[in-house]
């Protein structure tokens, strides 16, 4: 299942240019776990009793809820919730598990999500491809340099891919990776203190120039968070 749906060629998100690269590859991930799971894959044993298990996140249930197919979601639910019960209320009161067993319990399961294990699966393949693309050809490496910006979540886990690179090239592949976080992070600097400063009375009127800091702060948001305020 994991190859199927979480397959995607590492060239195809670095070719627009376009924001940052990685977050592309996690939103293009999470769109095809998240469709397969709303659609057959929903009645499929296997995969049933996995989401039982682990339920979802916030984020992941939001974009569950956005392809508008509610009771997929519904039946999901209907199951995962008959699991919560089993596992962290199991017993009768006198001679089930305490409060704080209990607690813990649901502590774990609040923190489990089927699509985050996905594709946290697929990120950790797919970033060690980026690394290795970017140490063995040099047109990937150009694309990769090309690139307008990393966020920061993204910048840090290549870093962190890019363990098991080649003491030659792990030390060029991280400045570069720097380079580009960075740079962006200095345009967004300037950006948010031109939207501060354009709230002095010196700067209103019709002629204003905004500059591109009129959404300095969603982009501030998505920078720090790997994540696009909605």
């Amino acid at each position: 299942m994991r190859e199927d749906i979480t397959t995607i060629p590492v060239s195809e998100v670095f070719e627009p240019r376009d924001g940052c690269p990685i977050c592309r590859m996690r939103n293009r991930l999470e769109e095809r776990v998240v469709e397969y799971i709303t659609g057959a894959a929903m009645m499929e044993p296997d995969v049933r009793i996995e989401t039982n298990k682990k339920g979802f996140c916030f984020t992941h249930y939001q974009q569950m809820l956005k392809r508008r197919n509610r009771l997929s979601v519904a039946l999901m639910l209907e199951t995962h919730l008959d699991e919560m019960e089993k596992r962290i209320f199991a017993g009768l009161p006198l001679f089930g598990k305490s409060a704080d067993k209990q607690s813990k319990d649901a502590a774990k399961a609040a923190e489990s999500c089927f699509v985050c294990e996905q594709v946290d699966w697929a990120m950790e393949r797919m970033l060690a491809s980026v690394c290795r693309l970017w140490e063995q050809e040099r047109d990937f490496r150009k694309l990769f340099e090309e690139q307008p910006c990393l966020c920061i979540t993204h910048f840090s886990q290549l870093c962190a891919a890019a363990d098991k690179m080649s003491k030659k090239s792990v030390g060029d592949f991280r400045k570069a990776a720097s380079t580009l976080c960075r740079n962006y992070l200095t345009e967004l600097r300037g950006d948010v203190s031109h939207f501060c400063k354009m709230f002095d009375y010196r700067n209103s009127g019709e002629d204003a120039d905004w500059g591109n800091s009129k959404d300095s702060i969603e982009r501030a948001v998505w920078f720090l968070t790997s994540r696009e305020p909605k």
